[in-house]
């Protein structure tokens, strides 16, 4: 396993690990006392930070034309989540349920790995 792999592994997993437990410690915390709930809430962000911080050292460790293929499929990615958030948004207020902006994120993951995927076949 490389070391973009370990990395983001890692930073995936402490981010399971603190995510669980700041939910866990909502559930022990008076629901009176809102700035340390605030901060509890906000635990999880630590770890995520750590996963962008990845990311970044991983394009910035790339050659130019795997840079190109990754900035391609970001922009399909960034593209792809905008449609789809304001279609469902849209559908919304046609009655379907409404969802959290943590959905964000897994949508636009996953289309920027099937978009990886798609245009890296361009250039082989």
């Amino acid at each position: 396993m490389n070391r973009y792999r370990k990395e983001m592994t890692a930073a995936i997993a402490m981010y399971c690990i603190v995510l669980g437990v700041s939910l866990w410690l909502l559930s022990l915390v008076d629901p009176a006392t809102s700035s340390l709930r605030v901060l509890i809430t906000l635990l999880p962000m630590l770890p995520a930070v750590a996963v962008c911080w990845v990311i970044v050292r991983r394009v910035r460790g790339l050659d130019e034309l795997q840079r190109r293929i990754e900035l391609e499929a970001l922009s399909v990615a960034f593209a792809g989540t905008a449609l789809l958030t304001f279609a469902y948004g849209f559908l919304e207020n046609a009655g379907l349920p409404r969802l959290s902006f943590v959905m964000v994120w897994p949508v636009m993951g996953a289309l920027w790995i099937g978009s990886s995927i798609v245009c890296s076949r361009r250039y082989r």
